[in-house]
Parts: structure tokens; sequence; C-alpha cells
């Protein structure tokens, strides 16, 4: 399956994968201001966002965080989750009020050892918005920081 990085679960997994996960979601909401995770924190779950927006950031030392990357309807919140020793790498924070789908990753993971076509479908997923996130990580960071003109044109 080709979808493109920021492509949400809708467009991401087959209609059979997609159903099979969300009968396992479960409905949440977070106030606007709300800490999701932290760098480092234990990620055992993940959320595909219905409303709202969540900023992605980085802690800087001796800065204030660095915001990566907002997201915003049908994105994947998380993905620290799917990898070993699953800490989150960023942090997150509910720029306005969100409604947002909930996966518990323990029954997920378990769910993908089980069905390695389903596993597939979500590695591929879940590792092509990592890839996605990466690069965004990176231009903002060099937005951010880099001496100017340092950056590449590309």
């Amino acid at each position: 399956m080709n979808a493109p990085a920021t492509a949400g679960m809708l467009q991401a997994l087959p209609a059979e994968h997609r159903h099979r996960l969300m009968c396992f979601a479960r409905e949440v909401s977070f106030p606007q201001g709300t800490r999701l995770f932290e760098e480092g924190g234990k990620a055992d779950r993940f959320w595909i966002i219905r409303t709202g927006t969540v900023a992605l950031d980085m802690h800087v030392p001796g800065r204030r965080a660095a915001v990566i990357e907002t997201l915003d309807h049908n994105q994947l919140l998380g993905w620290s989750w799917l990898f070993a020793p699953h800490s989150w790498h960023l942090g997150a924070e509910a720029t306005s009020p969100v409604r947002a789908y909930e996966f518990d990753a323990t029954t997920v993971r378990s769910m993908c050892r089980d069905d390695p076509a389903l596993g597939a479908s979500v590695a591929q997923w879940v590792g092509a918005v990592l890839a996605h996130r990466l690069r965004a990580s990176r231009t903002r960071l060099l937005d951010l920081y880099a001496p100017y003109g340092s950056g590449s044109l590309l």
C-alpha cells in the first residue's frame, strides 16, 4: 500500500484492518493545554485525532521546548508504542480541545503479532508516519537553530 506519509488510518490501512483496530478504540477527549505525554515516558497507547489539534514538541536543553509539528483531524498521535523500549520520543500537548480514538498499545501489538498481515499494514502505516515526523523534526530544528543560510534548498 502506497498511502502518503501524512495519510490517516482511513487511507493507510485496508478496510478489514481498520475495522479490527476500531473494535478496540475508546473515545476520549482532552481540554486545551493537556499534556498527553512527555519525552521518555511510557508509550502505552496511541490516538487517532478526531477533532482539535495537538502540538508535538521536543525538549531542547537550555531553551523552551521546540514545537516540531501540529497534528489534527485523522492523524496518528504517537508511534513510540510500536517500537521497544516503548518510550515517547517527543512530547505532546493539546493546543485546542481534542476528541480522539484511543488505542491500548499492548492490545494492538498482540493483534499484530497474531496476524502478520495486520502487523505488516500497521508497521507500514506507522513507519511512513515516523519517516515524515523525522523529516519534519529535522527541518524544524534547522529552521530554529541552524545559522542563517546553512540549510539546504531541498
